[in-house]
């Protein structure tokens, strides 16, 4: 298929990232993420991603094997690591080419197929690398009456969301309760929030009663509700999307005897724990957007005190055990 292009620029935090794509519907779970990120389009990209649909996908370029396996929800998947260049491969389906040195990445889609999830972050991974920035799964939330934040890191299905809507029930503002985009540069490590939906558990709505008027009666198979950041805005401090100081990186876990705690946590560990769950290692090590990755974190938990965040029965305890120790720094 071929045809006019439709173009768009999104804003993160610095660097402009401009889309191409042949039809709009090629491109819509980003644009729901990122809509509100939307700058004129005569503003320079840093970063350019061309998406086109062919039947002719480019499954075997050269170099070496970085991964060939499944990814939860996606499928099959490989990617190639050609120095420069960085291919992920959905056999039959599409293919991502990242070339880091321009600036630019290559989507192609097969007719019958929609851009995978999966590779859709890939791409955005390169374009916020390309800018120093990189992707964390942690929450992020602002210090009641301050511009600096703390940034909550768990596995998923910790808690990491209800603690984050238990804080921001109780003067602390929401960033994001699941993806930051982290920053080191000399003036010390910032982080801002992905703009996207909080997905509500129906036991964290259960914990959490004042988050009813936001939710409806339908939940989807994992027991979630996804909810628009404006509709959390009528009952909790949404922030706005900008990059602010990191105050302490918090490990989340689940206390054993229902108490809540709030612990030193050796910056090794932290480390560990953080780049766990972020870092991903491939058939030939790392790659370099990886490595780069896990410098970013290193700077981060030398910057910030770290601590482990043990939740109990009443995650709204955390509150107070984070301002008696921050309010202070």
């Amino acid at each position: 298929m071929t045809g006019a292009a439709t173009s768009f620029r999104y804003d993160l935090d610095g660097q402009v990232i401009g889309i191409s794509v042949e039809r709009a519907e090629l491109w819509p779970s980003f644009d729901l993420m990122l809509g509100t990120l939307r700058v004129d389009e005569a503003v320079d990209p840093g970063f350019r991603i061309d998406i086109r649909e062919t039947s002719a996908l480019p499954e075997n370029p050269a170099g070496k094997l970085a991964f060939d396996g499944e990814v939860p929800l996606d499928g099959h998947c490989r990617i190639i690591d050609a120095g420069d260049i960085v291919h992920l491969v959905f056999p039959g389906l599409q293919t991502a080419s990242i070339h880091a040195c321009e600036g630019s990445a290559e989507i192609r889609v097969h007719p019958d197929s929609k851009v995978k999830w999966t590779l859709l972050m890939m791409v955005l991974d390169a374009a916020l690398d390309a800018a120093g920035q990189h992707m964390l799964h942690t929450a992020g939330l602002t210090l009641p009456g301050r511009e600096a934040l703390v940034l909550i890191h768990a596995p998923s299905g910790t808690g990491k969301s209800t603690t984050s809507m238990a804080l921001a029930s109780l003067g602390f503002g929401l960033c994001s309760d699941d993806v930051m985009i982290l920053g080191a540069k000399a003036g010390g490590v910032t982080a801002w929030g992905m703009p996207r939906k909080v997905k509500i558990h129906r036991n964290t709505a259960a914990m959490l009663p004042f988050l009813a008027p936001c939710l409806g009666d339908k939940w989807d198979a994992e027991g979630e509700q996804a909810v628009p950041l404006e509709r959390l805005a009528e009952i909790i401090r949404v922030e706005d999307v900008r990059a602010r100081p990191v105050a302490a990186l918090l490990h989340l876990a689940r206390s054993a005897d229902g108490q809540t705690r709030l612990m030193p946590m050796a910056r090794t560990d932290a480390m560990v724990a953080l780049a766990t769950d972020n870092v991903r290692t491939g058939m030939t090590g790392l790659l370099p957007m990886q490595k780069r990755r896990m410098a970013t974190i290193a700077a981060l938990v030398k910057a910030v005190p770290t601590f482990t965040l043990e939740v109990g029965s009443r995650p709204e305890d955390t509150a107070a055990l984070i301002r008696a120790v921050l309010d202070q720094a």
